[in-house]
């Protein structure tokens, strides 16, 4: 890994962090956050995932957009200006049969 990529990981990972912290304060079920990224399209490639509990999804709770304007807002304050967020975000409870889930077209 190149160090410009080491930084750009590093500044999606605190991003994200903060994204996680948040929602776990305002969005029942909520979990954790990860991420996948070629760092040479970060915009374009950046994958995110939100895992809820068993029993909660984003879509039940409402919480889809508010997810949504959270994680680009942060992503814009470091420089990863995505048009269409949904297109990147997936939202998931580990349950095969219960997913919410939106695939990257």
């Amino acid at each position: 890994m190149k160090k410009s990529d080491k930084k750009i990981e590093q500044n999606i990972r605190e991003s994200l962090t903060q994204v996680c912290e948040i929602a776990q304060e305002n969005v029942e079920g909520f979990e954790w956050i990860s991420h996948r990224v070629h760092y040479g399209n970060v915009a374009g490639s950046i994958h995110i995932t939100c895992m809820f509990t068993e029993f909660h999804n984003a879509k039940m709770a409402k919480h889809d957009e508010y997810l949504y304007q959270l994680i680009q807002q942060s992503l814009s304050l470091i420089d990863i200006d995505i048009k269409d967020i949904r297109r990147h975000v997936d939202f998931d409870n580990g349950n095969p049969y219960e997913k919410s889930k939106r695939s990257m077209a």
